[in-house]
C-alpha cells in the first residue's frame, strides 16, 4: 500500500511539468450549398516543433519567419485534413494567412476554401494533424450551416467523423465536450497538484497544542473534508468557467496563470506551516475562482456561438467533476488506510507538499517572467 501511494505522488510529479494548456488547433468549417470556407488557428509552437520555423534558433518566431513558410505550413496541414461529400473528397485550397493571439500564445490562421460535388448534406471529416508527434493533440471544431453550429473534438481515437447538417447532433456534442473536460482536468497538472495539496491532510488532523500531525479516528471525518473541498472549487470554478467562456468577463491569461501556479505553491505550504487550519474549504472556493479561468480557455479560444458554447459548456464543465471526481476516489481510500503511518506523514504529506510547492515556485517564475527555467 505505501508503494502505491508513493507511486502515484511520483507519477503525478513526473507529469507536471506539461501544466500548461495542452495543444490544440481551432477548425472552423462554413458550409452554404456546395461550398465550404475553413479556418483553421494552429499554434506555432506546434508548428514550429514540426516543420523548424525558427530558422536562427533565437527562440523567437517572427512574422518574417513565419511569412517565409506560407507555403509550406498550407501544405503540411491541408495535406493532414480530408473533407468529404457526396461519396467524393472536395479538393482544400489555401485562401490566405494572418497571426492570431489565443489566450496561450500566438497562431497562425490558415484560411482555406473547399468546392465539393452538389450540395452538403453530410460532410464526413478526417483530421490528423500532430497525431503522429502528439499523441494528446486535440483538434475542435466548429461547424456553421444555415445560421446554426456544431461543435466536435478530433483526437487520434476519432480522427474521421461524420456531420449530418440538416440534423446536428447535440447528443455527441455534448458527448465529445464531456470527455474533453475529463482529458483536460487529468493533463491540467497544476489543478491536479492544487486539488492534491488540499486533499493530503484530510486524513490526519493536528490536536490542539501540538505540531505533529495524528490520524483521523474514522472514515467519515475525512470524507466529510473532501466533500467540503470538492464542493467548494467545484462551485468556485464552475462559476467563472461560466462568466468567462460566456465573454461576461476575461483576465489576461499569463496573470491568470502565475496566480493558479501561486495557489499550487499556497495550498501546498498550507500542510508545512498551516494558516488556513480546518478551513481549507475556503482556500478551495477562492482559488477555485482563479482555476476556472484556466479551464475556460479551451471553450473561449475556440470562439463558437452562443446556441452551441452553453452545450459545450454544460459537458465541458460536468466533465471536469467526473475527472475530478475520479482523483478523489483513487485517492482518498488509499491514503485513509495508511494514514497512521509515519510514512504518510511525513514522505507522502510533508515530503510530497514541499516538492509540490517547489515544482509551482517553478513554474510562478517562469510564468510572471516569461521565462523558461525546466528544461522540458
Amino acid at each position: 500500500m505505501k508503494r502505491l501511494v508513493l507511486l502515484l505522488l511520483i507519477w503525478s510529479l513526473s507529469l507536471c511539468a506539461h501544466a500548461h494548456k495542452p495543444s490544440d488547433s481551432y477548425l472552423t468549417l462554413s458550409v452554404s450549398g456546395e461550398n465550404i470556407t475553413g479556418q483553421w488557428d494552429i499554434a506555432l509552437r506546434d508548428l514550429d516543433f514540426a516543420l523548424g520555423l525558427d530558422a536562427n534558433g533565437d527562440a523567437e518566431i517572427t512574422w518574417g519567419e513565419v511569412k517565409g513558410r506560407h507555403a509550406e505550413i498550407a501544405a503540411y496541414a491541408l495535406a493532414r485534413l480530408q473533407l468529404s461529400s457526396n461519396g467524393a473528397t472536395c479538393p482544400l485550397q489555401a485562401t490566405g494567412h494572418l497571426i492570431d493571439d489565443h489566450t496561450d500564445g500566438a497562431y497562425e490562421v490558415l484560411r482555406f476554401t473547399a468546392r465539393c460535388n452538389g450540395n452538403i448534406h453530410a460532410l464526413q471529416a478526417t483530421y490528423r494533424l500532430f497525431f503522429d508527434i502528439d499523441p494528446q493533440h486535440k483538434g475542435l471544431l466548429r461547424l456553421a450551416y444555415a445560421g446554426a453550429s456544431t461543435a466536435g473534438v478530433f483526437s487520434p481515437e476519432k480522427a474521421a467523423q461524420t456531420f449530418t447538417l440538416n440534423a446536428p447532433s447535440r447528443t455527441s456534442q455534448f458527448l465529445d465536450y464531456g470527455k474533453e473536460g475529463v482529458w483536460h482536468i487529468w493533463i491540467g497538472f497544476d489543478h491536479i497538484l492544487f486539488l492534491l495539496s488540499l486533499l493530503l491532510p484530510a486524513v490526519v488532523f493536528r490536536p490542539p497544542g501540538k505540531p505533529v500531525w495524528e490520524p483521523v479516528p474514522a472514515f467519515r471525518p475525512a470524507f466529510y473534508s473532501v466533500l467540503k473541498i470538492v464542493t467548494a472549487f467545484t462551485v468556485a470554478h464552475s462559476i467563472t468557467l461560466s462568466l468567462a467562456t460566456l465573454g461576461i468577463v476575461s483576465l489576461p491569461s499569463r496573470w491568470v496563470e502565475s496566480t493558479i501556479a501561486a495557489s499550487v505553491v499556497i495550498a501546498a505550504l498550507n500542510n508545512i506551516f498551516p494558516i488556513f487550519a480546518e478551513r481549507r474549504w475556503a482556500m478551495a472556493f477562492a482559488f477555485g475562482l482563479i482555476h476556472g479561468f484556466g479551464f475556460a480557455s479551451v471553450l473561449s479560444d475556440l470562439g463558437l456561438p452562443r446556441d452551441a458554447l452553453v452545450l459545450a459548456l454544460v459537458g465541458f464543465n460536468l466533465g471536469v467533476e467526473v475527472g475530478q471526481l475520479a482523483i478523489v476516489a483513487a485517492f482518498l481510500p488509499v491514503a485513509y488506510a495508511i494514514r497512521a503511518s509515519v510514512f504518510y506523514r511525513r514522505v507522502v504529506l510533508i515530503g510530497g507538499s514541499l516538492v509540490i510547492a517547489a515544482i509551482a515556485a517553478t513554474w510562478l517564475v517562469e510564468r510572471v517572467f516569461d521565462m523558461k527555467l525546466l528544461p522540458f
